[in-house]
């Protein structure tokens, strides 16, 4: 049902991407559009070829990670509710959620990492174009890194490590 003014605009880029590609679409229950494609018997019900991934990262401060996401790394705000925010950066899309407990749909409750900076259970990793370049503009834009892009001993990229305002560990990459 639509009722506010991202409602207007999903239910607008919907019908306007759905007769675009003359394809119906999915909005998902967190604000994605997805592509309807009917599975013939002749293809595999898994893996689909329309799947992406996209990390959900527990927060304590949308306000603070949106700053991180957006302001600072240049992401675009997709979906914006009191919790929960959808980010585009590049071409990959990033859920933020404030920890909080477990949905009805669910019995794991999401937490933000330990504060503690000599571990991480995960990462989220930008693959970019040119990770010098990039680490100089986002150190331009208060981006504080764990040290200087570097060419780790196996070689083929060179990386840089950050961590957003909830410890959840960076990395900025690309290849050599």
């Amino acid at each position: 049902m639509l009722g506010g003014p991202i409602d207007a605009v999903v239910d607008l880029d919907r019908r306007v991407l759905a007769a675009h590609r003359g394809a119906s679409l999915v909005l998902s229950r967190r604000g994605a559009l997805r592509e309807n494609v009917p599975v013939t018997s002749d293809q595999p019900v898994f893996p689909d070829p329309t799947a992406s991934i996209t990390p959900l990262l527990a927060v304590v401060d949308l306000d603070a990670s949106l700053q991180f996401w957006v302001e600072q790394l240049g992401g675009e705000v997709q979906v914006r509710w009191d919790t929960y925010a959808l980010v585009r950066v590049g071409a990959g899309q990033l859920h933020l959620a404030v920890a909080g407990d477990a949905p009805p749909d669910r019995s794991i409750r999401l937490v933000p990492p330990d504060r503690d900076q000599a571990v991480a259970s995960g990462e989220v990793v930008l693959q970019v174009a040119d990770c010098r370049a990039v680490v100089a503009a986002l150190l331009e834009r208060g981006v504080q890194f764990l040290g200087p892009p570097a060419e780790p001993p196996w070689g083929g990229e060179v990386r840089a490590f950050t961590r957003d305002p909830d410890g959840h560990l960076v990395e900025i990459t690309s290849a050599t």
